[in-house]
Order: C-alpha cells, then sequence, then structure tokens
C-alpha cells in the first residue's frame, strides 16, 4: 500500500517543483542560441568597364566540394577534423555565394564582352568550370583559408580544348581568440584573394 501510494504522489507533483527539478538538472539554465546568416560577398575592385571586343565567357555553376553542401561555418579543430556550426551559417550555400561573387568579379574585371549564366542563349568563347574545394577557419594557426578549382575550355574552334587547369588557394590573417564575425571576415578576404589569382591567370591565356 505505501508503494501505490508513493506512485500516486508523484504523478501528482506541482507544477512549481518539476521546474525545480529541471534547474537541478541544468535543463532551464540553457542559454538560447539564436541562429546567425552571413552573407558570402566580396566587393570586385573597382569596374574598369566592359570589353565591347572582348570574349564572352559562359560560367557555369560552381560546384561544392566534400563537406560544402552545408551552410555552417567551417572550423579546422587542433586533430585536423573539420567541425561545421549549426548556430553560425553562410546565408546561402558557400558554392553558390562564391559562384555569384566570380561572376561580379569577373563581370568588373572588363576582360570579356558577356559573362553568360546557363541556359544564355548567346555562344561561348570560354566555358568556365570551377569547384569551391575549402573555405575554413583555422584558428590553431590564426588563419583562414579558400581554396577553387578552376577548368577553363576554348570553344571557338568547335570541339572544347582545355585552355587551362588550376587549383587557386589562399590565406587570411585570424587573430588568436577571434570571434565568428572576425572569421567570417578573413574567410571571406581569403576568397577574395582566390579570385584575384583567377583574374591575373585568365589575362595570360592566349
Amino acid at each position: 500500500m505505501r508503494r501505490r501510494w508513493l506512485i500516486a504522489a508523484s504523478m501528482k507533483l506541482p507544477v512549481a517543483m518539476v521546474g525545480l527539478g529541471l534547474a537541478g538538472c541544468g535543463l532551464s539554465e540553457r542559454p538560447y542560441l539564436e541562429r546567425r546568416d552571413w552573407p558570402l560577398t566580396v566587393p570586385p575592385p573597382a569596374r574598369e568597364g566592359a570589353s565591347v571586343r572582348g570574349r564572352t565567357l559562359l560560367l557555369r555553376g560552381t560546384q561544392a566540394g566534400p563537406g560544402l553542401e552545408a551552410r555552417g561555418l567551417q572550423s579546422l579543430q587542433p586533430d585536423g577534423s573539420v567541425r561545421t556550426d549549426y548556430y553560425e551559417s553562410w546565408s546561402v550555400p558557400p558554392a553558390q555565394g562564391a559562384e555569384a561573387t566570380l561572376r561580379q568579379w569577373l563581370e568588373a574585371s572588363g576582360r570579356f564582352s558577356a559573362v553568360l549564366a546557363p541556359g544564355s542563349r548567346m555562344s561561348a568563347d570560354w566555358v568556365m568550370e570551377t569547384t569551391l574545394t575549402a573555405l575554413v577557419a583555422d584558428p590553431t594557426h590564426n588563419v583562414a583559408r579558400a581554396s577553387l578549382s578552376m577548368v577553363v575550355l576554348d570553344q571557338r574552334t568547335g570541339t572544347p580544348r582545355v585552355l587551362a587547369q588550376r587549383v587557386f588557394s589562399a590565406e587570411a590573417p585570424l587573430t588568436a581568440g577571434a570571434e565568428v564575425p572576425a572569421r567570417v571576415a578573413a574567410m571571406r578576404t581569403a576568397l577574395g584573394s582566390v579570385f584575384e589569382q583567377i583574374l591575373q591567370s585568365l589575362g595570360n591565356l592566349p
């Protein structure tokens, strides 16, 4: 009988006492973490103007390297593993953001009469294919890294031929113990350096 009385009494505990039990477990003391979205924008250099006689370039959609399909910001851990944050994310998938920004840089460079998107009815002299392979903060070594592979095809002869195939990588300094905004800024800077390398390489192509 005593056992039945104890069970019945436990089922009628006041709400306040239940709250005290949760507080004792620490559940009610956990802070609320708001998710934040960060734009992946890197302003291009000052516009030089479109080239009337320049080539047309078709920029295909940038592919995402392994692990870069998610929007969460990535950071390299001391053991070499990559941590993808849930509460701190890019506003769009990083490959999509890199493609949109690269398109702006190509248009602002003045090297092409037009930078085309997939589905365009205009014919393209060159076709560029890219893959974002790294966009990560490395707090252990106080740097942020970005890496992007690029293939450029020449279609003017009818049969596409490879003009260039390279991987571009860059680093940007990161202050020890930097908070999320500083890490975001460093990753953007590293990606901008990659775009600068791409434009320089295009200028050396025939």
